[in-house]
């Protein structure tokens, strides 16, 4: 149910930046839209790249409301519902089932450092709450705290869990999640640079930054990687590196929102503690875009 190119979807604002600047309802929609379009295989909302960490429940709930009405079941919606308080996963878990999602991320608790058995009891309690399908997210270089295989393991057993979205872009850890999880656990990549051969070590997908601005290309790499197709994969993602780099120039989701504003997508809208992309990097980023073959007209105007 949940493979290929799968858009950690951009949260999009009103023009400004600051503590309280308001969700653009209309320009998600649009996003969503966009992606239906051009092919991509499911939609996370409110994941990292949505700003989670910045919208209050209710917006975070709303959000995900939003994505389900508008994508109408046309590809699987995954609702962004981790937290570091085991109560608060659980909230939120609960909101999206009740809007509809089709499966819920949970990233491991972060800056509270949980021990082995700790993300082991956290996921098990949220899963145990909630009968919705849930996929692990391991993402240690945001918060501090590496899932390891074995654990994985312990938690491919417990219902309602299905997957994981493995983030560290060590991809020995495939070969060793699938061996120790067996066929039927979904292995998801959460690192765009490595995504390709990690479908090919065989991945289901990947949860992707890069997909906001090059949904089609995305797409057709994760399909030719699937159907191990390696060179048509490898000549697609060679195009789309300058992106899976330069996206991550300063912390996600501020180069994404910049190149989606330049692609007359978004308006200049970002939420801090997060800022508006500096210099030297516009130019990276928009480098990168031409490589890929996305449209840079709106940057060109306005430089």
């Amino acid at each position: 149910m949940f493979r290929g190119s799968i858009v950690a979807l951009a949260t999009p604002m009103e023009a400004g930046q600051g503590a309280e600047v308001p969700i653009d309802w209309d320009g998600l929609r649009g996003l969503c839209a966009l992606h239906i379009e051009n092919g991509s295989d499911g939609i996370v909302a409110v994941g990292t790249t949505g700003e989670s960490a910045t919208l209050n429940e209710e917006e975070h709930c709303e959000v995900i409301r939003q994505v389900v009405q508008q994508v109408r079941k046309r590809v699987p919606v995954i609702a962004g519902t981790g937290a570091n308080s085991t109560t608060e996963a659980i909230r939120l878990t609960a909101c999206a089932r009740t809007a509809g999602a089709d499966a819920c991320l949970l990233v491991t608790p972060y800056y509270n450092k949980p021990t082995q058995e700790g993300l082991y009891l956290h996921h098990r309690a949220v899963a145990e709450a909630v009968a919705i399908p849930q996929i692990l997210y391991n993402v240690p270089s945001r918060t501090a705290c590496d899932m390891l295989p074995e654990t994985v393991e312990r938690l491919s057993r417990v219902k309602h869990i299905v997957g994981v979205k493995e983030a560290t872009g060590d991809l020995s850890r495939v070969e060793a999640l699938r061996e120790r999880c067996g066929p039927d656990f979904m292995l998801l990549s959460g690192d765009d640079a490595t995504s390709m051969e990690f479908i090919l070590r065989g991945g289901q997908g990947v949860i992707s930054v890069t997909a906001n601005v090059a949904p089609k290309a995305m797409h057709e790499m994760c399909a030719a990687a699937t159907k191990g197709d390696r060179a048509r994969a490898a000549s697609i993602d060679a195009r789309l590196r300058g992106l899976h780099r330069d996206l991550f120039a300063e912390s996600n989701p501020i180069p994404v929102k910049w190149a989606l504003h330049e692609m007359g997508l978004v308006r200049r809208g970002i939420r801090l503690p997060l800022t508006w992309l500096a210099e030297p990097y516009p130019a990276r980023v928009r480098e990168a875009m031409r490589q890929a073959g996305v449209p840079v007209a709106a940057a060109e105007a306005s430089a």
